[in-house]
C-alpha cells in the first residue's frame, strides 16, 4: 500500500540496543524528598560543633571574668612570668660616728659636663682609647663651725642688753654627687680596649670621672659667692635668736680666713 503524501511518516521505534555493547546504562533517578538518600545542605561535624561549643564557652567564661575584675569582685591575678629582683646586700655596717656643731647657713647645686678621654701616644683611637662623656650633679655646703669657737667669742653687756659675737669664717664642704641626676651620656672605646673588657672586669673604671666632676664643683663653688650669703644668713640666725632672748643690740663678726 502506498503511503499519502497528506500522511506524516509515523514515528519510527528505539533502536534495539546492541547486546554486544552491554548492558544500557539508565537515566539517573531524580530524587524526592521522601527520598532518604537525596543529597541534604553539608552540616558540620560532631567533633567540629563540640570544638564551637568549647570555645565559645571559654569566651564567655574569659569575658565573665575581665567583667568581674574591672568592678572590683575579683582579685587580681600575678602574672606567674613577671620579672623578680633578689636584694642579697649585707647589712649596713656603721664606720664611725661624730658630733657636728656646725650651722648649715647656705648650699648651692652645680652641675657639669666631664668629658675626658684616655689615649696613648702614636696609636690610632679605634685601636686604644676610652672616652667617656658624663653630666654631674652635686650640692655643695657653706657651714660655720660653732665647736671652735674661742672662749672670748660671746661678749654680754647685761646693762647695754647687748651682745657681740665673733664666728670664724663659713667653711666649704667637699661636693657631693647626686647620683640621681647624674648620669654617662657616652662612652667610646677603641678595639683592643673592647676586647681587654671582655677578659678583665674592672668596677673603677668610671672613678676617675666621678672624682673629676666632684672636684669641679667643689671649685666652681669657692668663686660662686656662697660664703658671703652663709655670712648674711648666720648673721639673721643670731640676731634673731639673742633679739628673742631679750636683747636690743646684737653684733656678729667674722674673723679672718
Amino acid at each position: 500500500m502506498a503511503n499519502s503524501p497528506d500522511v506524516e511518516e509515523p514515528t519510527r521505534e528505539y533502536p534495539v540496543p546492541d547486546e554486544a555493547a552491554g548492558p544500557a546504562v539508565p537515566p539517573p533517578a531524580t530524587p524526592t524528598a521522601d527520598d532518604p538518600t537525596a543529597d541534604s545542605p553539608s552540616r558540620p561535624s560532631g567533633f567540629a560543633r563540640l570544638l564551637i561549643f568549647t570555645a565559645f564557652v571559654f569566651a564567655l567564661i574569659v569575658a565573665a571574668c575581665l567583667g568581674l575584675r574591672a568592678v572590683h569582685v575579683l582579685p587580681s591575678f600575678s602574672n606567674p612570668f613577671a620579672g623578680k629582683t633578689t636584694d642579697r646586700s649585707q647589712p649596713v655596717l656603721l664606720q664611725s660616728m661624730r658630733d657636728l656643731s656646725r650651722y648649715v647657713a647656705a648650699d648651692g647645686t652645680f652641675q657639669v659636663i666631664v668629658d675626658l678621654q684616655q689615649d696613648k701616644n702614636n696609636i690610632p683611637d679605634f685601636l686604644i682609647n676610652d672616652r667617656t662623656l658624663f653630666v654631674g650633679s652635686g650640692t655643695v655646703e657653706e657651714y660655720v663651725d660653732f665647736g671652735a669657737l674661742s672662749t672670748n667669742a660671746l661678749k654680754v653687756d647685761d646693762t647695754k642688753k647687748s651682745v657681740t659675737i665673733t664666728l670664724p669664717p663659713p667653711q666649704q664642704s667637699t661636693a657631693a654627687l647626686d647620683m640621681n641626676k647624674s648620669y654617662v651620656v657616652a662612652e667610646q672605646r677603641g678595639l683592643l680596649n673592647r676586647i681587654g673588657d671582655a677578659f678583665k672586669n674592672n668596677p673603677n673604671q668610671q672613678q676617675k670621672v666621678y672624682q673629676l666632676a666632684q672636684q669641679r664643683i667643689t671649685d666652681a663653688a669657692k668663686g660662686s659667692g656662697l660664703d658671703q650669703r652663709a655670712q648674711a644668713n648666720t648673721e639673721k640666725m643670731l640676731e634673731s635668736l639673742f633679739t628673742r632672748l631679750g636683747f636690743t643690740s646684737v653684733s656678729v663678726t667674722f674673723t679672718n680666713p
